[in-house]
């Protein structure tokens, strides 16, 4: 059942309200005051029963994704920070500062399963509502990237040992008594396969992948046929993806890179410094002038990148409310030129009729494209887009528009501060005026904007 917040308006005879001892020009403060709380709330609670006990109330699971992602902060993280930060207390929701842990961090798990893809993206469109008009530009920047999974580099020995200690596990759960564990024939095999890449180790490494991966076959099929019908349903989809990664080859397409993540593809962007990712691919688009975030989509496939387009652009016309008229890309985009009534626009030679005019706006263009790369890279460095550490392709949905709408809430928060810093030198510039036109004692005051320089006033 959905859970209530506490009343914001409510009195008290205390002088204990957040909303009067915290700073009002706070740009946390301000953006919680802007927020479309009730919009919110009314959206996702669709997504909770009329009956049973009653959950945490959707603001406070929603400002604590919004400020997980928003400050870098894992789940166990943000909670901690909750009980000592006073703005986040009443960025959530709070009305009196509060001394106990708002929920269990693998509450958020829950809610993020709760409300889906779905969900999240109604986050993602109050960020981007909260800038108004200028998220609704005619053109729009579109980039590809990949998003990283939380797994190792994938090597065929680490996946074989891990089948290994996978099927003695189920065996040992449903009773089963295996001919032989190979508890250390596998540890010496691990040893042989050290250095493998060294000329004189090549030969014993070659074979002792190949005993390892003999060894996995050989307790898989043992388990298929001491597994009785109704246990062998149970465990069905764990041994089919342990044949499907032993019986894969090489040249093989949609290869399983993770037996945890089987979902992760490997993707090849052309770096020098990083030849393969394992992950999924994702779109980002961003607004040409006020570089807002506006689509923001992960593929579960590999695609090209011009197949890609039908997809976040109706995502983009969607959350924006309009289709837009133009979308630049790099040469990555070509074989499409027009997606409904978006025209695509890449990098390509002039033509001889080509106007002098012409080709300084398809440099300016094209220039401007290049601005989306820093974008992605904050996204990957400062949201948690580097490393996804949520589960499945529905983590991989979820992680991305977090990103980009923690892109979007934290431009407002800049915004926020600089109005604040104008505000404060205005006030300064106004006493100096004042006490410049009279002669008046030297008197000092604090420029609290920059640092705690004293300022020098009158003569």
């Amino acid at each position: 059942m959905k859970g209530c917040s506490p009343d914001p308006n409510q009195l008290s005879f205390l002088s204990q309200m957040l909303r009067d001892q915290l700073n009002p020009k706070h740009p946390l403060y301000i953006l919680a005051e802007k927020m479309p709380w009730r919009e919110i709330e009314k959206e996702l609670s669709v997504f909770y029963s009329h009956t049973g006990q009653s959950a945490k109330p959707i603001r406070l699971m929603v400002a604590l994704l919004i400020l997980k992602q928003l400050y870098n902060l894992s789940d166990e993280s943000v909670v901690a920070r909750w009980v000592e930060n006073p703005y986040y207390q009443f960025f959530s929701g709070e009305t009196v500062f509060q001394w106990k842990f708002p929920v269990h961090p693998t509450d958020l798990v829950h809610f993020r399963k709760r409300i889906g893809k779905e969900g999240v993206e109604k986050i993602l469109q109050a960020s981007i509502d909260l800038h108004g008009s200028k998220a609704k530009e005619k053109e729009v920047l579109v980039d590809t990237t990949v998003q990283e999974k939380n797994i190792t580099f994938p090597i065929d020995s680490k996946q074989y040992r891990k089948i290994i200690d996978y099927c003695v596990a189920i065996a040992k759960k449903e009773g089963i008594v295996l001919r032989q564990s190979y508890r250390r024939t596998v540890k010496k095999l691990l040893r042989d396969l050290r250095f493998m890449h060294h000329p004189k180790n090549r030969k014993k490494a070659r074979a002792a992948l190949k005993k390892l991966k003999t060894i996995a076959g050989r307790l898989l099929r043992e388990l298929y046929r001491k597994l009785n019908p109704e246990k062998l349903e149970t465990h069905a989809s764990e041994l089919e993806l342990f044949d499907k990664m032993l019986k894969q080859q090489k040249g093989d397409r949609n290869k399983i890179y993770s037996l945890h993540e089987p979902e992760v593809y490997c993707v090849s962007k052309g770096k020098a410094h990083k030849k393969y990712e394992f992950g999924a691919k994702a779109s980002i688009v961003l607004t040409k002038n006020s570089g807002i975030i506006v689509g923001a989509l992960s593929h579960c496939k590999n695609l090209y990148d011009g197949h890609t387009l039908p997809e976040v652009i109706e995502q983009t016309s969607r959350l924006v409310g309009r289709e837009p008229e133009v979308a630049i890309c790099d040469r990555g985009y070509r074989g499409t030129s027009k997606i409904g009534n978006t025209k695509i626009v890449i990098p390509k030679p002039p033509g001889k009729r080509t106007t002098d005019y012409q080709k300084r706006q398809a440099r300016k263009r094209f220039r401007r494209r290049a601005g989306i790369e820093p974008v992605i890279g904050h996204l990957k460095t400062d949201y948690r887009l580097a490393r996804n550490f949520l589960k499945g392709s529905l983590g991989d949905d979820i992680n991305l528009m977090l990103a980009a709408a923690a892109f979007n809430f934290n431009k407002l928060l800049k915004s926020y501060r600089s109005s604040f810093a104008l505000f404060l030198s205005a006030i300064r510039a106004i006493i100096l005026m004042a006490f410049s036109q009279k002669n008046r004692s030297e008197f000092f005051v604090y420029d609290v904007s920059t640092s705690n320089e004293p300022l020098k006033l009158g003569s």
